[in-house]
């Protein structure tokens, strides 16, 4: 063999190594793209995923805010028609205390005096029957004295009809009075429409029977009909 044939030989052999060193990088290079094309995809899918879960953590947080807002507003809202309600209820009772006090007023003219002694003589009787003593102590107002002394024992007589008993012994107490009607003067000051208090002598039975005592009870049993009667099945609700 000649130098020309082993120079051609080289030649070949040189051609033959760097082909497969260029397809061995082309496969390298190709490897690595799609390599690095997967590791970027899901890169991108992982912050894709993230970015989502922050939305979604927000979008969850955006909408407890607003319910907690509403619920709020709700509240709010349902709190001034309570107070609205309560301020015309309490009107109509402040309303019905009035009236009571004309039923209780002194005065020639004033044509519920007959009424009210017979009032006071039906609430003395009540509470004659429900103590059941044989000694009991009454008070009431100083403007009322007379009235109740003049017809004491028509309702002694009529208690012990009732009652089938003997009748007891009731000590009208002319030392310390029920306080008197409201006055202009001190709207502050304690206050009663009328009607009367019975203890049992040795202080451990009370039967309150004022006309304030009454309305009080009244108003408190007939609360739900009350509010029904103004604002629908809704008011009434509110005292359940």
């Amino acid at each position: 063999m000649n130098d020309a044939d082993v120079s051609k030989q080289i030649e070949q052999m040189v051609r033959f190594i760097r082909q497969e060193a260029e397809e061995k990088a082309n496969e390298i290079s190709v490897s690595a793209e799609e390599e690095f094309n997967i590791e970027k995809l899901q890169l991108v899918e992982a912050a894709k995923k993230k970015i989502r879960q922050e939305y979604e953590k927000k979008e969850k947080q955006v909408d407890v805010r607003r319910k907690i807002d509403y619920s709020m507003q709700l509240n709010a809202s349902r709190i001034k028609v309570l107070q609205a309600q309560d301020d015309i209820v309490n009107a109509m009772k402040e309303e019905a205390a009035k009236q009571l006090l004309k039923v209780s007023e002194h005065g020639f003219f004033n044509h519920h005096h007959h009424q009210y002694k017979h009032l006071l003589k039906h609430l003395i009787v009540q509470c004659l029957l429900r103590l059941k003593e044989p000694s009991v102590l009454l008070r009431c107002r100083k403007e009322d004295l007379h009235i109740v002394e003049s017809m004491l024992d028509d309702a002694t007589e009529e208690y012990c009809e009732k009652a089938k008993v003997h009748a007891p012994e009731i000590i009208v107490d002319k030392d310390i009075f029920l306080p008197p009607a409201p006055s202009e003067d001190d709207p502050h000051a304690p206050f009663c429409a009328g009607g009367v208090v019975l203890a049992s002598r040795d202080g451990k039975i009370v039967c309150e029977n004022t006309l304030d005592a009454r309305l009080e009870v009244a108003f408190r049993k007939k609360l739900p009909e009350i509010r029904k009667s103004l604002f629908g099945q809704v008011g009434a609700a509110f005292d359940e």
